[in-house]
């Protein structure tokens, strides 16, 4: 059995994952949790006092929790008006996604044309991980498939890129628990894990880069397929 450590994502290198005092970062998990979940509703305004005493805490832990939060895209402040939960609708995650179709063929490609012996063996023990698991622990395969991409743009010259990537791929995988893989999507993720692999070894950059623009869209388009079906359930 594999401990936690082989499987637990982490930001690339240089990139802090909360960047934030210990209270702060707590309170900004809080409050996450509370967005995703639907108990602070889209377009809800979030008053820095209330927040503080709902979670025992003061008002300093609660700005920085409402900054980092704004800099992931789920909270927006409007001035004179304070801040708002965004709504994470169809238009938010599809522009997220589109947004990592068009960064992440770059940052694979780089990658490529960079990939150490040590690297591949990193992804295929990564993906032997997520092979072993098969989707039987959603976290477990949410923690390893982001292990295995950020050994893909953990090196990337390119910081700003890096940390954009990761920003967005947090919201997409907080977005996602909500829902289970389909059996056509849970096939597609580990051929494509599998057939990336064998681009990097071959070292065919432009091959890998369009492999990953399907494989991001296809995870998005997956997410968006259940966001429809869950309003039109809630609709009817």
């Amino acid at each position: 059995m594999a401990e936690t450590s082989d499987f637990r994502a982490q930001p690339p290198e240089g990139i802090d994952a909360i960047g934030a005092s210990s209270e702060g970062a707590s309170i900004y998990q809080l409050i996450r949790e509370d967005i995703i979940e639907g108990r602070l509703a889209a377009n809800e305004r979030l008053v820095v006092t209330d927040l503080a005493r709902r979670h025992g805490t003061s008002t300093n832990p609660v700005r920085e929790a409402l900054q980092l939060l704004r800099g992931e895209g789920f909270v927006t402040f409007v001035p004179n008006r304070g801040a708002r939960v965004r709504p994470i609708d169809q238009d938010f995650v599809r522009d997220i996604y589109e947004i990592g179709v068009l960064i992440e063929p770059a940052l694979t490609r780089w990658f490529v044309n960079m990939a150490t012996v040590e690297d591949i063996a990193e992804l295929e023990r990564i993906q032997g991980l997520i092979e072993e698991n098969n989707f039987a622990d959603t976290f477990k395969h949410s923690e390893l498939d982001t292990a295995f991409h950020t050994v893909m743009y953990q090196k990337h010259y390119n910081r700003h890129a890096a940390e954009l990537w990761w920003k967005h791929r947090e919201v997409l995988r907080a977005v996602s628990r909500r829902f289970n893989f389909t059996l056509a999507r849970r096939a597609a993720i580990l051929s494509e894990h599998r057939e990336l692999i064998a681009h990097v070894k071959a070292g065919n950059a432009n091959e890998a880069a369009e492999l990953i623009a399907r494989h991001v869209e296809g995870s998005g388009r997956h997410i968006l397929e259940h966001m429809r079906a869950r309003n039109a359930a809630r609709a009817g």
